[in-house]
Parts: C-alpha cells; sequence; structure tokens
C-alpha cells in the first residue's frame, strides 16, 4: 500500500514558478512509478509526467516539455514537480500517482493516488 499527500499548489502568474511535492508513506515508495497527472474542470484527467523507479528515466507530456521537470528522493519518499514558465492553460487539479514496473502514460494503470492540489494560473 502507498498512501500520497500532495502540497505546493497555489496561485501564481503566467510566467511563474511552483513546485509541488508528494510525500508517500509505506515501504514501496522505491519500487513504484510515480506520476504526476492533472485535470481541469470539464475536462479528462491527463498524463503531465512520470519517473522510474530510480529517478534514472522519466517523461513529459509535449504541453510540458521543457517547463516542467519531475524529480523523486527515495531517501525522503517524495516525488516532485517543478513547474517553470507557468501558463494560464496549466490551471488545473494535480494529482499524484503510484504504480509498480514500467513508466506509463495512461490514468488507468496507477494503483495509487493522491487527493490532488490545486493550481490556478492567472494572465
Amino acid at each position: 500500500q502507498v498512501q500520497l499527500v500532495e502540497s505546493g499548489g497555489g496561485l501564481a502568474q503566467a510566467g511563474g514558478s511552483l513546485r509541488l511535492s508528494c510525500a508517500a508513506s509505506g515501504p514501496t515508495f522505491s519500487r513504484a512509478t510515480m506520476g504526476w497527472f492533472r485535470q481541469a474542470p470539464g475536462k479528462e484527467r491527463e498524463f503531465v509526467a512520470a519517473i522510474s523507479l530510480s529517478g534514472g528515466s522519466s517523461i513529459q507530456a509535449d504541453s510540458v516539455k521543457g517547463r516542467f521537470t519531475i524529480s523523486r528522493d527515495n531517501a525522503k519518499n517524495t516525488v516532485y514537480l517543478q513547474m517553470n514558465s507557468l501558463k494560464p492553460e496549466d490551471t488545473a487539479v494535480y494529482y499524484c500517482a503510484a504504480k509498480s514496473w514500467a513508466i506509463m502514460t495512461t490514468a488507468r494503470s496507477y494503483d495509487y493516488w493522491g487527493q490532488g492540489t490545486q493550481v490556478t494560473v492567472s494572465s
């Protein structure tokens, strides 16, 4: 079992930055692939980024590539999402998720989810 708690959301201006954190509890964090997803009002949940067990591999959605960076600290049981050059279209609830084995970009592939943190970007 993995329990996930996101933090770091809030209000930012376009062009600004935020860093999201996801603290995980449970002994299996270091064996879990971690992902970030987001969901804007009236839209489906979409993939943002994911990182492998060791942190050696990661992928990002095209919409955030070059602006967002995912990282993890297995010693702290925490995964991060550094968001730079924010745009109003980045406004959404951001969710942290965990799964076993390979990196996947589909939400249904993930077994554990946090409660989400709101990110609002003003123009």
